[in-house]
């Protein structure tokens, strides 16, 4: 299986499948699609970066709440990213955690060409499948 990213068919949202060959590495592809799904990544400068941490309480919850603390870091502090890297992901028996370190800048209108809106992520769909040898997550991004 390809490692990246592609948008599946869908009448209203953007669909997203994301493949790595780790659950981090899935993270990081997923992330670079929502971003992909805002604006013009190609144009974004990797000058911050910055040390994130999310929890969830599975590996759904914690790729929920991974693309929702990304789409809030845009919505709220202006900020997009092109460079993503999750350090590690620990499991305990109540809770996941990811910490990650992320790259890019303030985004500015011109610069970034803003293609469309995300409203939210969404529950509706989301999946994580773990194989031998990668790890595939789909998620559908309400527009």
């Amino acid at each position: 299986m390809a490692l990246g990213y592609t948008i599946l068919p869908h009448t209203t949202d953007a669909y997203i499948e994301a493949t790595g060959a780790t659950f981090g590495e899935a993270l990081e592809q997923a992330a670079a699609a929502l971003f992909d799904t805002l604006c013009d990544v190609i144009a974004i400068s990797p000058h911050l970066t910055e040390e994130i941490e999310v929890k969830g309480s599975d590996d759904v919850n914690l790729l929920f709440s991974w693309l929702e603390t990304l789409l809030l870091k845009f919505e709220l502090e202006g900020k997009v990213y092109s460079k993503f890297h999750v350090n590690r992901i620990i499991v305990s028996n109540e809770e996941m955690i990811a910490t990650a370190k992320i790259s890019g800048e303030p985004y500015e209108k011109q610069k970034h060409s803003a293609k469309v809106e995300v409203k939210a992520v969404t529950y509706h769909k989301m999946e994580v499948i773990h194989d031998f040898s990668s790890t595939t997550v789909r998620f559908i991004l309400d527009l």
